[in-house]
């Protein structure tokens, strides 16, 4: 009777209105069916629209049970009315999963479950996003299928990439693990997988990166992705794994990504195969960032020449400022490490012409006229010229960039100390607060100080 009464209110609520109202109201918050699917509302619309609404008004008040078989018959006849016909469906069929104690019931709703996803993609396409989604569903209701999921998940990632939804993703590496513990994968799918995964959750990090709450979200899922990989993630495992790759297909540019990205996500960069791999795959597809990284492996191996024309190359080949200052400082300390001071210092300029306001390029500057007293004394005053210029360019980067100030004014007063005395300048007739042009290699003009 209850029922009856529930009923007959749904069907005043349709007669209150208009028929084209009812057909507007159906189709506001779905997307346009594809054409060349038949008619939107079937072959009895009016039926149709009468059904439609009797399930959405049930279902509005959550009222499963009495909406659940007027939504069936929308689904069956009329498919492409609302596309909130299989996102409502999805809830209330999970809804009587839950709910079923019956085992063959069970099994009958969780196909009609994975009908709804089938169907939606016929009949409103989003293959990608509907598909991660199923997989979640059929992992949740049906584990064992694990080569099923492993398939759904897949095609999913690989349509929508950067654009997958998280959850997906956590079951899709769960399912790698299992199809390799079913012999159905090789072992180096895993790393392959959380290769793939990464760098989804990197872009969506990135992308996000002003999104606190969907920072939250993406930190969590790596989090997640992380924990799931540890056991497969020491670096003698994922050399093992890749080193026979390499070896079979060395000019496979496609795999040298996957293995410089892997250990470098791990940390195995010490490793002989990420050089190697670095290597080859900035010669078959040079870029900025492989010639920086190729910059930073020999500067690890002390082959410092290799490792200046590497950050040049990448000073050369970086459009964004930050990362072209980041190389050239780089190659300025290499040849400052090198004893090539005029090398450094031209660089050091570079670095200033792209940030005026770089400090550290004037400290660098101001180190190495510092270190140059020893080899500049030709000036009669044993080399101690150098520190007025050395001082001048502390002080420069004192006044430009906050960030050094403190190791500036540190310089600053221990240089000062090394400034000729009073009577040494008196001796040669120089006057404080006269000008001076340092010699040597230097060659710059400067003010005459003593020591205090």
């Amino acid at each position: 009777m209850k029922r009856g009464i529930k009923a007959v209110l749904a069907l005043l609520v349709i007669s209150l209105f208009p028929l084209s109202t009812v057909f507007a109201q159906a189709g506001d918050d779905s997307e346009a069916a594809s054409t060349g699917k038949g008619p939107k509302y079937g072959s009895d619309s009016a039926t149709c629209v009468k059904h439609l609404s009797l399930y959405r008004e049930f279902y509005k008040q959550k009222n499963y049970k009495d909406a659940y078989p007027h939504w069936k018959w929308v689904f069956i006849n009329c498919p492409m009315a609302s596309q909130n016909v299989y996102i409502d469906g999805q809830k209330m069929v999970s809804a009587r999963i839950d709910e079923s104690k019956d085992a063959v019931k069970r099994s009958e709703l969780i196909d009609t479950l994975m009908m709804v996803y089938d169907q939606r993609i016929t009949y409103f396409d989003r293959e990608g996003y509907v598909l991660g989604r199923k997989g979640v569903d059929l992992y949740t209701f049906r584990p064992e299928k694990t080569e099923a999921i492993y398939q759904i998940f897949k095609k999913s990632v690989d349509l929508q990439g950067n654009n997958s939804e998280g959850s997906p993703l956590v079951y899709y590496f769960r399912t790698i693990i299992g199809m390799v513990d079913m012999q159905k994968l090789d072992k180096s799918a895993i790393v392959d997988g959380y290769d793939q995964i990464s760098q989804i959750i990197d872009f969506n990090l990135k992308k996000y990166q002003d999104n606190a709450q969907k920072i939250a979200i993406w930190e969590n899922i790596k989090g997640n992705i992380e924990s799931t990989f540890e056991p497969f993630a020491t670096c003698p495992d994922l050399i093992a794994m890749y080193d026979k790759k390499f070896a079979e297909t060395p000019d496979d540019v496609e795999l040298l990504k996957k293995i410089t990205n892997i250990l470098d996500r791990k940390k195995c960069t010490d490793s002989e195969l990420f050089f190697k791999s670095t290597e080859k795959l900035h010669q078959l597809e040079p870029s900025a960032q492989s010639a920086y990284l190729m910059g930073t492996l020999n500067l690890k191996k002390d082959k410092l020449s290799k490792a200046a024309d590497y950050m040049q190359e990448a000073a050369n080949l970086f459009e964004d400022n930050q990362d072209k200052i980041k190389a050239l400082d780089i190659l300025a300390s290499i040849f400052y490490s090198q004893r090539n001071f005029s090398q450094a210092r031209a660089t050091a300029y570079k670095i200033l012409a792209v940030n005026p306001n770089y400090g550290k390029a004037y400290m660098l500057i101001g180190d190495l006229y510092a270190a140059s007293a020893s080899m500049c004394t030709g000036d009669d005053l044993s080399g101690a010229t150098v520190f007025w210029a050395a001082v001048d360019k502390y002080a420069k980067a004192r006044s430009v960039d906050a960030s050094v100030e403190a190791d500036a004014s540190s310089k600053i007063s221990q240089f000062s100390k090394h400034f000729p005395a009073s009577s040494d300048l008196f001796f040669r007739d120089m006057q404080e607060g006269s000008s001076y042009t340092v010699g040597c290699w230097i060659n710059e003009t400067t003010t005459i100080r003593a020591a205090k």
